[in-house]
C-alpha cells in the first residue's frame, strides 16, 4: 500500500524507521524490535542525570511508535495521514471505531472528492504554434539573378506560413466537460480561422460521448458526434460522424476505429474513413519501456502508403529518444530520422530530418514546454542535395551542444541549487531537533558498545569498525564539493543482533542515532566491519535494504 507520508513527515517521526522494521511488519516483529530498543534506552539503566533524562525522552519516543503501530486503527491512520492524522483532536478525519479497511476506504473517498474539486478548478489549456520557414535559397540559388540585384549575395529566408491553435477544458460536473478550441492560420498571405465547441459526457466506466459544433471562414459551419466504447477489457471502438456545410453544399464524413490489445505492450488498429478523402488504414503499435514500433498500411484516395517507424528510448534522466521512419506511397518516398531530449523539468526539445522524393529535404524542430508546443518546419531544398542533408543533421546537433553547455546546464544547476536551498531552509529546525535526538542516542548507546564489541571479539562475531552516513564525493570532477557525512558507528553496532545487521528498505535517517546531514541530496551508508577476523566493506544507498555480513563484502588480503 502506498503511503501518503510526505518528506516533512518522514523527517519528523518515521515510526517504522525508528523501530527498524518493514512497513508490513507483524505484531511479533514489532514486539521484538520494541523490546530490543527498550533494553538500550530504559531510563533506570542510567545513573547520570543528563543521560537519564535523554534516555527517558528516547524511550518515550520508542514507546509512542510501538503503541501506534500495534493499534490496527491508529496504524491505518498513520500509514495514510502520518503523525498529523493522529494529532487531530476528536479524530474528525475518521471514526476511531472503524476497521483499518474502512479507514482506507474513507481515505480513498476523501481523495476522490479532492480530485473532483481540483478537476473542476482546472482548465487544462493546450496550445500549438507552428511557424513554417522557407530556406531553399540557402542551397538552391539562382546566382545569375543575384549578381544583378543589389544585396543579392545574401540568401533569402522567409516565413511563408503560420498556425496558432489553442484549446481549454472546462469541467462542468464530474461527468460533463466542455472543450473550446480555436485556430488561426496563414499561408503565403492568405489566412483564416476556426472555432469549435465540444460537449463531452462520460456515460459509464466503459465509454463516453461527444457533440461538436464549429464554424470558420474557410470551411463553414460544422456539426459532429463522437462516441467511445469499451466492448471488452481488450477491445474498444471509436465512431465519429460529421456534417461540413460550405458553398459547395453539405459534405458528410464518417470515421470508425476498432482497436484491440494484442498483448501487454501491443495494440492493433483498424480505421475506416468515408467522405472527402475515403481510406482504410490498419496499424500495429508496440510500446515498451525501451522502444516504440509502428507499422501501418493505408488504401485510399488520394493517399495510399505503407509506413514503418522505430523509436529507441534511453533509460537516462534526460529521457533521450532516437527515432527513424520510412514511408512510401503514391506520393513518393520519405525517410525521417531524429532525436528528442528533456532539457528541463517541463521542456522537451526534438529535431527531425525529413528526406524524400519529390518533397526534398526539411528540418523539423519541436519544443514542448508544459502544455504548449512550438513547431518549426524548415524547408531546405526541393532536391536531394547531400549538402542539405549534412547541414540538417549536423547543424542542430552542434547548436544543441552549444546551448546545452552555455545555457541549459547552468540554468538547471542554478535551479537545483535554489530548490535545495529552499528545502534545507524549510527543514532546518526539524533537522536540528533530529540531530539533538541522534547525539543523545549516541551518548546513551556509547556505554553499550564496549561490552558488545568485547563479546563479539570472543565469538569472532560482527564488529562495526567504522560507519559513515551522508553524501560521499568520489567523482574526480566533483572534488570542489564537500562531503557531508556523520559517524554512525556506535548506533549501527547497537543494531547488530546475533552477529547480523539487517536494515529495512527505508531512509536510514530515521534510525536511532541517525539524522539527515544533507537534506535533499543523495545519501549513502558506508560500513567497514570485521567478521570472523576478516575485514569487510560495503556502500549502500540510502533507501536500499542492507544485510551483513556477506561474502561479497569481503576485502581481499592483497588489496
Amino acid at each position: 500500500m502506498a503511503s501518503a507520508l510526505d518528506d516533512d513527515e518522514i523527517l519528523n517521526d518515521d515510526y517504522y524507521s525508528l523501530l527498524n522494521v518493514r512497513r508490513e511488519a507483524t505484531q511479533d516483529e514489532l514486539k521484538a524490535a520494541y523490546r530490543r530498543l527498550c533494553m538500550l534506552y530504559h531510563p533506570d539503566k542510567h545513573r547520570d542525570p543528563d543521560l537519564k533524562r535523554q534516555a527517558e525522552q528516547l524511550f518515550n519516543l520508542v514507546h509512542e511508535a510501538y503503541e501506534v503501530l500495534t493499534d490496527p486503527q491508529a496504524r491505518a491512520i498513520y500509514d495514510i495521514y502520518g503523525k498529523r492524522g493522529l494529532d487531530v483532536e476528536g479524530w474528525e478525519v475518521v471514526e476511531r471505531k472503524r476497521t483499518p479497511a474502512e479507514i482506507r476506504e474513507e481515505y480513498e473517498r476523501l481523495q476522490k472528492e479532492r480530485e473532483e474539486r481540483r478537476l473542476q478548478q482546472r482548465t487544462n489549456p493546450k496550445g500549438t504554434i507552428s511557424v513554417g520557414i522557407d530556406a531553399t535559397d540557402l542551397f538552391d540559388r539562382y546566382d545569375e539573378d543575384y549578381e544583378e540585384a543589389a544585396g543579392g549575395g545574401v540568401p533569402h529566408v522567409e516565413i511563408n506560413k503560420m498556425n496558432i491553435s489553442q484549446s481549454i477544458e472546462a469541467p462542468l460536473t464530474t461527468k460533463d466537460t466542455a472543450v473550446m478550441s480555436g485556430s488561426l492560420s496563414t499561408h503565403n498571405g492568405n489566412g483564416g480561422g476556426t472555432i469549435n465547441l465540444a460537449l463531452r459526457r462520460v456515460t459509464s466506466a466503459k465509454g463516453w460521448g461527444e457533440i461538436e459544433l464549429g464554424a470558420g471562414d474557410t470551411h463553414g459551419p460544422l456539426f459532429g458526434m463522437k462516441i467511445f466504447r469499451n466492448l471488452t477489457p481488450r477491445f474498444f471502438v471509436t465512431a465519429q460522424c460529421g456534417l461540413q456545410f460550405s458553398s459547395r453544399g453539405v459534405r458528410p464524413g464518417v470515421t470508425t476505429v476498432l482497436a484491440r490489445h494484442l498483448d501487454k505492450n501491443t495494440m492493433g488498429y483498424l480505421q475506416w474513413r468515408w467522405g472527402v478523402q475515403s481510406s482504410m488504414n490498419t496499424s500495429i503499435v508496440r510500446d515498451t519501456k525501451s522502444s516504440h514500433f509502428t507499422f501501418a498500411m493505408q488504401l485510399g484516395i488520394p493517399h495510399t502508403f505503407a509506413m514503418m517507424s522505430y523509436q529507441y528510448k534511453f533509460q537516462d534522466d534526460d529521457q533521450t529518444k532516437i527515432k527513424g521512419s520510412v514511408k512510401s506511397g503514391f506520393f513518393g518516398t520519405v525517410v525521417e530520422y531524429g532525436a528528442e531530449r528533456k532539457i528541463s523539468r517541463h521542456s522537451v526539445l526534438g529535431a527531425t530530418v525529413s528526406v524524400g522524393v519529390p518533397q526534398g529535404v526539411s528540418l523539423k524542430i519541436k519544443l514542448n514546454r508544459a502544455s504548449q508546443t512550438y513547431f518549426f518546419p524548415i524547408h531546405l531544398t526541393d532536391q536531394l542535395l547531400p549538402s542539405a542533408v549534412f547541414y540538417a543533421t549536423v547543424g542542430p546537433l552542434v547548436f544543441y551542444l552549444a546551448i546545452q553547455q552555455l545555457i541549459i546546464r547552468p540554468y538547471v544547476r542554478a535551479q537545483k541549487e535554489q530548490d535545495l536551498e529552499k528545502q534545507q531552509e524549510s527543514s532546518a529546525s526539524n533537522i536540528a531537533k533530529k540531530k539533538q535526538e541522534a547525539e543523545a542516542a549516541v551518548s546513551i548507546l556509547q556505554a553499550y558498545v564496549f561490552t558488545i564489541r568485547k563479546q563479539m571479539q570472543v565469538s569472532e562475531g560482527l564488529i562495526i569498525l567504522n560507519a559513515w552516513y551522508g553524501k560521499f564525493v568520489t567523482d574526480n570532477s566533483r572534488k570542489h564539493e564537500r562531503a557531508k557525512v556523520i559517524d554512525v558507528t556506535v548506533p549501527l553496532q547497537c543494531l547488530v543482533k546475533d552477529s547480523k545487521l539487517i536494515l529495512t528498505e527505508a531512509t536510514k535517517s530515521g534510525l536511532p542515532g541517525f539524522y539527515d546531514p544533507c537534506v535533499g541530496e543523495e545519501k549513502s551508508l558506508k560500513v567497514l566491519y570485521q567478521f570472523r577476523g576478516v575485514m569487510h566493506q560495503v556502500l549502500s544507498g540510502d533507501s536500499e535494504p542492507l544485510r551483513i555480513p556477506k561474502q561479497s563484502h569481503r576485502i581481499d588480503a592483497d588489496t
